[in-house]
Formats: structure tokens, sequence, C-alpha cells
């Protein structure tokens, strides 16, 4: 139950975190070109559109949801995402 008090303080600022665990994936331009798609192809491959794609590499957006999972996992182990979505 400390640990729920803790948080607790921390929400409401009148304590810092301990730590901070940056989730934010990498750059979507360089997960794609790790992964080696178009920029088409990776929209298909995520689900959303190309235009979408376009926002985050250009930095007008931020991917989000289950995109913004998709992409941390692929930034740190691109063979199984790329493996995983070739057999969908």
């Amino acid at each position: 139950m400390q640990s729920v008090a803790e948080m607790k303080s921390i929400r409401a600022g009148r304590l810092a975190p301990t730590r901070q665990v940056d989730l934010t994936p990498k750059h979507p331009r360089a997960i794609r070109a790790q992964l080696g798609y178009t920029q088409e192809e990776f929209a298909a491959l995520l689900g959303v559109g190309l235009g979408t794609v376009r926002h985050w590499e250009q930095g007008d957006r931020q991917p989000t949801g289950a995109a913004k999972a998709l992409l941390r996992v692929a930034a740190r182990h691109p063979s199984v995402v790329r493996e995983s979505l070739a057999q969908a």
C-alpha cells in the first residue's frame, strides 16, 4: 500500500518520482528504415493511413495506442515484427 500512497503523492506533485522510464519509441522514420519498408508499406503494416505515417515522420503528431506499442516492439525486435507481420 505504500507504493499506492507514493503514486498519489507523485501525481499530486508532493513527491518527485525516483526514476522515470522513457517508453517513447525512437523516431518512426528510423524504425521504418530499420525494417526496410516504404511509407506506404509501413502504414499498411500498422493499419494506419499514409498521412498518419507522414505526420509522425515530420514530427507533427506522435503515435498513440496500439501503433505506439507496435513501434516500441519493432524498435527493439525488428526481425520478430517483420516475421510476424509477414505471416499475417
